[in-house]
């Protein structure tokens, strides 16, 4: 369970809405300290901030529209229609204009704040030097707001990589991975004491750094290749007989024993190594690694809802942290190894099913009376697990009750 813990604190969660949590009560603080201090044209004030910064925006959009209209409508947008694409696309999307509008007309309401000259020079000046300026990237986006938007939609490298993974591979050899360790086994009985109950699951290999070497054994002395699993074949995109194998590894513990599983390393992490290896990419180390756990925290997800694999994979997320350790990946396989035998494979002995004799209600025998028979109250354990029984037949009616007394006069 540490290990779980460990792997909680390193992952990032999705963000929430604190932020607007926090911008909101500023808000409300703010607009109230205007109002206990100085009330008069408040709705001036704020029609014109309002208008300010809806301003800003649209003339930033036309600037966005110019060079779309003219060099990118064919290439980005094939021609389609103006108002449904385009605009929206710059920013000039309906709920900025309404916003637009209804501070023009709450302005022109309320009594204004300043001098008709002196509003709309502040208008048009402040709206044009948000243009410059967020054309020149001093008002861009932070690096978290882009995190944000890149995580909400999906866009990041990561996503693309799981989902890669997922459905090009996974997706195809997990549901029947079950039947290939069954035919090892068959065919490998001496290695049949070494399968636990869980080293029937793929273990997948997520290293943070994502420099993964093509042996384990390289990596981890106590780890030794054993055999491969049997080839399954899948006709894929033009390649007939496409052929995906998995690997047995033997891996030695601290008393020596051996335990056999079925482990590899994701491979969509040599996609990331090497592109934090070009400068080309744009992609350094801080970047790699973020991915990495991006890549995980997706993985898992998809994962988690899929049917076809569910209960037959096992993602360990290993930590950097501890490369000075020899042994530390064959420590981290067999903790999930020992971990899955103890919790997910734990069997509690049947249920114990209390017999109890069904005139026992409805008679009470007089002390003088025989004992029922000992077989109703003694505790007997079910010979199987209850299971749910359908009857095919039709519903019948419920039957009226028939007087069958006889009355004596």
């Amino acid at each position: 369970m540490q290990c779980l813990r460990d792997q909680d604190a390193l992952i990032p969660q999705p963000r929430g809405s604190l932020p607007k949590v926090f911008a909101a009560v500023l808000a409300a603080i703010t607009i109230g300290g205007i109002v206990f201090l100085s009330p008069e044209r408040l709705f001036g004030w704020v029609a014109m901030v309002i208008l300010i910064l809806t301003l800003g925006p649209l003339l930033h959009g036309l600037c966005l529209l110019a060079e779309e209209m003219l060099y990118h409508s064919n290439t980005r947008y094939h021609g389609r229609g103006l108002l449904s694409h385009m605009l929206p696309a710059c920013g000039l999307g309906g709920k900025t204009l309404l916003a637009a509008g209804l501070a023009g007309l709450l302005l022109y309401l309320a009594e204004p704040p300043l001098t008709h000259g002196q509003c709309w020079k502040l208008l048009f000046l402040a709206s044009v030097l948000y243009a410059l300026f967020k054309s020149l990237g001093v008002l861009g986006p932070s690096e978290v707001e882009v995190s944000d938007i890149c995580e909400g939609r999906k866009m990041n490298v990561a996503h693309g990589l799981a989902w890669s993974f997922y459905l090009g591979y996974l997706r195809l050899v997990l549901p029947h991975l079950e039947d290939s360790i069954a035919s090892f086994r068959a065919t490998h009985q001496a290695s049949y004491p070494f399968w636990g109950r869980g080293s029937r699951k793929l273990l997948i290999l997520i290293p943070l750094n994502a420099n993964i070497s093509h042996k384990l054994e390289d990596e981890d002395s106590n780890i030794h290749f054993y055999d491969n699993l049997p080839n399954k074949e899948i006709d894929r995109a033009g390649v007939r007989r496409r052929v995906y194998k998995h690997s047995v590894y033997r891996v030695l513990d601290e008393n020596g024993k051996d335990h056999e599983c079925v482990a590899e390393y994701a491979t969509p992490l040599l996609t990331l190594y090497h592109m934090s290896q070009e400068s080309s990419a744009g992609f350094g180390e801080p970047e790699r690694r973020q991915q990495v756990l991006l890549f995980y925290r997706t993985l898992q997800d998809i994962l988690e809802h899929s049917l076809e694999c569910r209960n037959r994979y096992k993602l360990i997320l290993l930590n950097d942290e501890h490369e000075d350790d020899p042994h530390f990946l064959s420590k981290a396989i067999l903790r999930h190894l020992q971990q899955q035998e103890k919790e997910e494979f734990c069997l509690n002995p049947p249920p114990r099913q209390e017999m109890v004799h069904p005139l026992a209600s409805a008679l009470t025998p007089p002390p003088s009376a025989p004992p029922i028979m000992d077989d109703w109250h003694h505790a007997e354990p079910m010979s199987r697990e209850p299971t749910l029984m359908f009857s095919l037949e039709k519903p019948q009616p419920l039957r009226e009750p028939v007087e069958n007394t006889d009355h004596y006069h």
